[in-house]
């Protein structure tokens, strides 16, 4: 697999928000840029209305931390910032600071493809408080985006059952990078391929496509187009059928179907990509079979997602691949997955860990605090449930788990009668990568294994059945307690 350093050459430290680089100034002048700090890279809800979601974007992660430093350009600009008094915005002092800088942190993180539900840590950082905060910014970036694209693919191709899923989406996608990461986080959520060829190059994933209906316009009629193709192309010809009248097209897709078998080629498919997909796939079905070729595929596209598809074989559409684009790379009916970074703990003078809690109105806004991890419970192959727990808890027979939002919520466990692994891995030991990166096949596969240890009712598309998440008990007494006493001191009592 070529990684994303083939496509980002050199350090990417200036991508992220002005106030990032406010507060570690600030940081620095009052002294405490070196101070220990967790902070967990978190979401708060399922996205698409989905009961699960997709881990992605960590690859990049490692790229942007591993290359982490500022050039001289960067400084120097930095060092040209001025307050609109013709101050400067930062002292020279803070900027030889960050000339000297150099990545130590730890990252523990869970892998990609990994199928994971809110308020979990999906990133832990711990290290400088001045470095854990100028990563907020770019992991915010990376993760949010490859995670929803990833968990939108996983549900398209769910709805697709066995079939294949092309990734159509680089002439929709949000720039080039939002293209090739998408194509990327595609891949993992299981498509099969992409028509984007640089994400083949990049990241070695199978690329596909058929031809436009320009290509059928350059000719004087269909039938010519489609022979010309099928010359150009006899072992892998697909043809386009809807230019001008779809039946007819299919009609003259058996024709070019009827040469190639005399020169002991087969044509492999048609493709529609208008019109009423249900109908005329079944007409084309009958049509191809009655002719005898009952092994050219049908692929459709056209504006499809996981609802248009699960409407499209509950008609019993005769359809084999599908061909998705704008919908899923735009990540179409959520176009954000809303992750945040907040500040768990931070070590005080004398080294000892102090908890962090931030309260809000909304309980959902209450982050947990703590240095805490994620362990999932798995009976008989199949995922039961997780638990947020505090790493130095004791180990127990058994464990209760309470949602954070709704204490209510509440799932007992036996631990003795249950496989567990914790999600979170060590990824980077002060600053030094530590990790083994798998391929993106690996990923992948990783994917789908993880998605197959859940009940079939959390990956319904349509109100799923709420997978059990929680906090482990003490950790929630903890929390509450410390959410009480936050508020008694905000009230001066």
């Amino acid at each position: 697999m070529k990684i994303t350093r083939d496509l980002y050459q050199g350090s990417l430290t200036l991508l992220t928000d002005f106030y990032q680089f406010t507060m570690a100034y600030a940081y620095w002048k009052s002294g405490k840029a070196e101070q220990e700090a967790v902070f967990n890279l978190f979401f708060r809800k399922n996205p698409f209305q989905s009961g699960f979601t997709v881990a992605a974007g960590l690859d990049y992660v490692i790229d942007y931390c591993r290359n982490f430093q500022f050039s001289d350009k960067d400084l120097a600009y930095l060092a040209d910032m001025n307050d609109g008094n013709g101050k400067p915005t930062f002292e020279a002092a803070f900027i030889d600071y960050l000339k000297d800088l150099k990545f130590s942190c730890d990252i523990d993180a869970v892998e990609e493809g990994e199928v994971v539900f809110p308020n979990m840590p999906l990133v832990r950082v711990r290290g400088p408080l001045i470095q854990c905060q100028l990563l907020e910014t770019p992991l915010l970036n990376i993760i949010n985006f490859q995670t929803l694209v990833a968990t939108k693919a996983a549900r398209i191709v769910l709805a697709a059952k066995d079939d294949p899923v092309i990734e159509f989406g680089l002439r929709r996608a949000q720039g080039i990078d939002g293209a090739l990461a998408a194509s990327r986080a595609s891949y993992i959520g299981g498509c099969s391929s992409t028509s984007n060829v640089m994400a083949g190059q990049l990241f070695g994933i199978p690329v596909a496509g058929t031809h436009a209906h320009s290509w059928i316009m350059s000719f004087e009629n269909e039938l010519e187009a489609f022979k010309a193709y099928a010359e150009a192309f006899p072992d892998h010809t697909i043809l386009l059928v809807d230019t001008y009248d779809t039946v007819n097209g299919i009609k003259n897709a058996i024709e070019v179907a009827k040469l190639l078998k005399e020169r002991g080629k087969k044509l492999l498919g048609i493709r529609i990509d208008s019109g009423d997909l249900a109908y005329f796939s079944n007409i084309a079905r009958e049509m191809l079979d009655t002719a005898g070729f009952p092994e050219v595929q049908i692929v459709a596209s056209n504006d499809l997602d996981e609802h248009i598809m699960t409407s499209l074989k509950m008609q019993e559409a005769s359809i084999n691949v599908w061909g998705v684009g704008t919908k899923l790379v735009t990540a179409f009916d959520q176009p954000a997955l809303g992750a945040v970074y907040k500040m768990s703990a931070l070590k005080n003078e004398e080294g000892e860990w102090v908890p962090k809690i931030k309260l809000s109105q909304q309980s959902i806004k209450i982050n947990i605090p703590g240095i805490h991890n994620v362990k999932r419970f798995i009976v008989n192959g199949k995922a039961i449930g997780d638990m947020i727990y505090l790493e130095n808890l004791e180990e127990k027979e058994q464990v209760t788990i309470i949602d954070p939002i709704d204490p209510t919520r509440r799932k007992r466990i036996s631990v003795a009668n249950a496989d567990s692994e914790v999600l979170l891995k060590p990824i980077f030991k002060n600053g030094e990568k530590i990790y083994s990166r798998p391929s993106l096949e690996e990923i992948r596969n990783r994917a789908r294994n993880r998605l197959a240890a859940f009940d079939k009712t959390h990956k319904r598309l349509i109100n799923p059945h709420i997978y059990p998440v929680g906090l482990e008990a003490s950790l929630y007494e903890y929390r509450t307690s410390l959410v009480l006493k936050a508020k008694a001191l905000e009230n001066g009592k």
